[in-house]
């Protein structure tokens, strides 16, 4: 058998900028350990498989290297500039069937997809210590009480000091393991902490975040679209920004720089969902054999 597939830049326009998802066409038949074997032969952190739908123009299936996962920011992306690419797309408004609802996107005039992600689900506080030691940093590095927030997975945000405090985080798999059990993250599929500052990577940039990621995962995301509205939602909800339009950036350190242009929609106190727009450039297409 095989599947036809192209291999995106997501958040970037240009090759081998932002974060690279590969995205499998007419894959319907493929069992869980076929898809989860395709996305370790990437060493991709996140793979699509586009499917039909009956409630929205196409089905998305994202998968990490261990596991599906209800969304991610990236591959949604990546699945649009992919069909984009191969003239499926049926207009430039689509809908797209995820394990976490109906996502809205669209194609806008300078190319950007700009993607409507589903309104916050705020969770529990996490002891600023807990979250410290699991990225190797002190507890005074960071500024406001880490939580739980959701805009289609679920990710700690916390907000540390400066550049400075970001650029020192590494992950302690130990102490991060000690900050699930206590946070029972192995029943609520929470990701690692997704780590914010307030200053941008360039001088276009209003925020910089970093997600490290624990085996069999890349060490770390380039750029992390479901996170970033996560966190958008938490800057908003907490007065930490003052308008709810910023440039959030995100894989400068890596060499792979990413950019997305982001919009809370609602006031601080009813945040009904979260814009988040950026570039996605095909780097490669092929067709996978099986």
């Amino acid at each position: 058998m095989g599947y036809d597939f192209d291999w995106v830049s997501a958040f970037s326009d240009q090759a081998f900028g932002g974060n690279g998802c590969v995205v499998v066409h007419g894959a319907t038949d493929l069992n869980l350990e076929t898809r989860l074997n395709i996305v370790r032969e990437t060493s991709l952190s996140e793979c699509t498989f586009i499917e039909p739908s009956d409630i929205a123009d196409f089905r998305f299936r994202i998968y990490l290297a261990s596991r599906e996962i209800p969304f991610a920011g990236h591959p949604t992306l990546a699945g649009v500039a992919s069909l984009m690419h191969r003239g499926l797309l049926p207009g430039r408004k689509i809908t797209v069937e995820t394990h976490a609802g109906i996502v809205p996107l669209e194609v806008l005039d300078d190319g950007q997809i700009s993607m409507t992600q589903i309104a916050p689900e705020f969770g529990a506080n996490v002891a600023a210590q807990l979250v410290a030691d699991a990225v190797s940093l002190s507890a005074n590095d960071i500024i406001a009480p880490p939580q739980i927030v959701s805009t289609g997975l679920q990710f700690t945000v916390a907000v540390v000091r400066d550049r400075d405090a970001l650029g020192r985080a590494k992950l302690d798999i130990p102490a991060l393991n000690l900050m699930s059990d206590e946070i029972g993250a192995p029943n609520l599929d929470i990701m690692e902490p997704f780590l914010v500052t307030l200053e941008g990577a360039t001088s276009a940039g209003d925020t910089f975040s970093r997600l490290l990621l624990a085996p069999p995962n890349p060490a770390q995301d380039p750029f992390t679209g479901s996170a970033t509205g996560a966190m958008a939602s938490y800057l908003w909800s907490k007065e930490l920004i003052e308008k709810p339009t910023f440039i959030a950036e995100q894989g400068h350190d890596m060499g792979r720089p990413g950019q997305a242009f982001v919009e809370v929609l609602g006031s601080r106190s009813d945040i009904t969902g979260v814009k988040l727009a950026g570039k996605a450039y095909v780097t490669m297409s092929g067709h996978i054999h099986l």
